[in-house]
């Protein structure tokens, strides 16, 4: 037995108007349906630039509530389309409360919930920490149509434990809507390197949760060509197989089917989850281990 669904991923570059890259976002959602997608998984904070390059109070005035204008837009396009849609917005919680926030639209056009993102970066051109209040709803997973998601979100890429926590809900399939890239300053084999890293690490989590795993990346020169976004949006299977793989600089509308049967076959016959010592993980909770 095979259960099919056709992932929709949708790689683009953005502008400085944010209603010009919604309605951009909408036609490749059309695209992605019209090749046979099921859900669709748009890039991180889709709508506009990526604004987190600088500590700017005008930013602020870029985020919306969810739901709101740009996720009610969305789930008449799933609605009509019958389509999952998975979408990266700036959240305006409360004032002076903001958030890196993902909803899910079912195929109904129904709001299924939100994910906030847990771990935020503090990096030069990633100055997230002045932006985005952490996460509060904890870890999530979406019973959508298709399969039951999970929803993580860029810098949570790097940490296994939002994975496996994750997977353990009951998420058949991770997604990462992810804004990442390199500085035009760096040379290739420093590129390289990280984007290996980054495309690894990922992997990993579907190996190590016997999940597919799918990242989808932004392309395009910003920051006044200072920061190229690297794309190499892809899709990996239980055992970290590649799927798909997108180009660094092209912006890409691709269908991949996956089989979600194969979690259980992997689980199976590589039983991480039979072999996990639960009783011996309490340490984990720590910052860090100190000898004493």
């Amino acid at each position: 037995m095979s259960k099919l669904v056709k992932i929709g991923t949708v790689q683009m570059s953005c502008t400085a108007n944010k209603e010009e890259n919604l309605a951009k976002a909408i036609i490749k959602i059309r695209e992605a349906a019209q090749k046979g997608a099921q859900i669709v998984c748009l890039q991180e904070l889709f709508t506009s630039l990526y604004f987190c390059d600088v500590e700017d109070y005008e930013n602020f005035k870029l985020a919306e509530s969810i739901p709101g204008p740009s996720s009610d837009k969305l789930s008449t396009v799933a609605k009509e389309l019958g389509v999952v849609i998975i979408a990266s917005l700036f959240e305006k919680r409360a004032q002076g409360i903001y958030h890196n926030t993902t909803a899910v639209l079912d195929a109904d056009g129904t709001y299924l919930g939100k994910y906030r993102k847990m771990h935020i970066p503090d990096d030069p051109a990633y100055y997230e920490k002045f932006y985005f209040t952490p996460g509060d709803l904890g870890y999530k997973i979406f019973k959508t149509k298709f399969a039951t998601i999970g929803v993580l979100i860029c810098w949570d890429q790097w940490y296994p434990e939002g994975a496996r926590i994750t997977s353990l809900m009951g998420a058949e399939i991770l997604f990462y809507p992810t804004a990442i890239g390199w500085a035009t300053s760096q040379d290739e084999a420093t590129n390289s390197e990280q984007y290996n890293a980054w495309q690894t690490i990922q992997r990993s989590h579907a190996v190590a949760n016997g999940v597919h795993v799918v990242s989808v990346n932004r392309v395009g020169l910003e920051q006044n060509g200072a920061m190229k976004f690297w794309g190499g949006s892809f899709v990996a299977n239980p055992l970290g197989r590649l799927l798909y793989l997108a180009s660094h600089d092209q912006e890409e509308v691709t269908v991949t089917e996956i089989d979600l049967d194969r979690t259980d076959s992997v689980r199976v016959h590589w039983p991480f989850m039979r072999d996990r010592r639960i009783d011996s993980y309490q340490p984990i909770t720590k910052r860090f281990i100190d000898e004493n």
